[in-house]
């Protein structure tokens, strides 16, 4: 899809040129991911620490001039030699780990919810939001604001906290949105698509058109029209489209259905959890891969207003496939089964723990 969705009108190989690009960036992401799942179950809460503040790290070094890379007035990216990457992309992964590592004991079960803990799951979360809004990039940290209060639900923070912080990120949310017209031009163009379609953004009407062209089989693999410089964002944002065009609602029908068994699939493995904070983080993060496919559809189907935001597994470019890997590998470290060994040391700790009388202890002795 994305060799499919790179071409243009304009006869040049752009589109085996992302094609090559994205193998590129295939390979590193199979090999991210391979390695995050091979990793003990016992390191993601260890250094959960040290991983959240590389990529704090991260955060700061792309807003640093002359070290971040902007593009089109966004500061967003670190860019090795002809590849670039986004830092706020691993925060999608580091923010739920550290929350769940601040919500558990070092046993991984659950600790009580107390306002302090509170406090340091707010203060661990506002640092990388605060860094992501300076770049700017308003989706992604929204994002990340809601994988973070998904992974705060999940493990048991009481419902008050969540309602005061609601209300008091009220006024900033507005704040923000007031500073910035595009944003509104966006909600009043997404208002627009349902009241007066031809008053609808470009983008907006071109992703209907392209999902509308493609009927129940679409126009067949390659042979999609509508990505011929008339959609933009074809082979990124909006390949959801392309796929509506090219493999029409059957294609579309299709990649739902694979989420959805990539997700069971996912929770299914959560019996294989030995502690609160690795079931935990493993539906998070299962549920995170779900919303963010979900929000990009969404989005094409001009069900909320338009903001980038790129399909998981799909779409086109390096940062986000290989945090989607890599959040597949942790998932299958933080769910593989025990081992022999792991098994016996867990029965030989357990009866260790249990309290024996001192009689009894005198009669199995003698």
């Amino acid at each position: 899809m994305v060799f499919s969705s790179s071409m243009t009108s304009i006869a040049v190989d752009s589109g085996e040129i992302y094609f090559r690009k994205h193998v590129i960036f295939l390979i590193i992401s199979l090999c991210a991911g391979f390695f995050a799942s091979v990793v003990p179950h016992r390191f993601w809460m260890k250094f959960a620490p040290f991983v959240f503040a590389v990529t704090v790290l991260l955060l700061i070094a792309v807003l640093i001039p002359g070290v971040g890379h902007r593009v089109n007035g966004a500061q967003r990216w670190l860019r090795f030699g002809q590849i670039s990457f986004q830092p706020s992309e691993t925060a999608k992964l580091t923010v739920p780990l550290m929350v769940c590592w601040i919500r558990c004991n070092q046993d991984g079960s659950l600790k009580a919810s107390t306002f302090f803990e509170v406090v340091k799951i707010a203060t661990v979360v506002l640092i990388p939001l605060g860094l992501i809004l300076v770049e700017p990039d308003l989706g992604t940290a929204l994002f990340v604001a809601t994988v973070a209060t998904i992974s705060m639900f999940l493990s048991g923070v009481p419902l008050r906290y969540f309602i005061t912080a609601g209300v008091a990120a009220i006024p900033a949310i507005v704040g923000l949105v007031a500073l910035k017209p595009y944003q509104l031009a966006r909600i009043q163009g997404f208002i627009q698509t349902w009241t007066n379609p031809e008053e609808a953004p470009y983008q907006v009407r071109q992703s209907l058109t392209t999902l509308g062209v493609g009927g129940i089989e679409g126009t067949g693999l390659g042979r999609g029209w509508q990505k011929l410089s008339f959609l933009p964002e074809a082979n990124t944002d909006f390949i959801f489209a392309v796929i509506g065009e090219e493999l029409g609602l059957l294609g579309t029908i299709g990649v739902v259905s694979l989420w959805l068994g990539l997700y069971f699939s996912g929770l299914r493995l959560i019996q294989n959890a030995r502690s609160s904070f690795e079931s935990i983080l493993v539906t998070t993060l299962l549920t995170q891969l779900l919303f963010q496919a979900a929000l990009n559809v969404a989005v094409v189907t001009a069900m909320v207003p338009p903001k980038g935001i790129s399909h998981p597994l799909i779409s086109y470019g390096g940062s986000n496939l290989v945090t989607s890997l890599i959040a597949i590998g942790m998932i299958i470290s933080l769910t593989k089964e025990p081992n022999k060994h792991e098994v016996e040391s867990t029965i030989v700790h357990d009866f260790e723990d249990i309290p024996v009388e001192p009689d009894i202890l005198s009669a199995i002795s003698s």
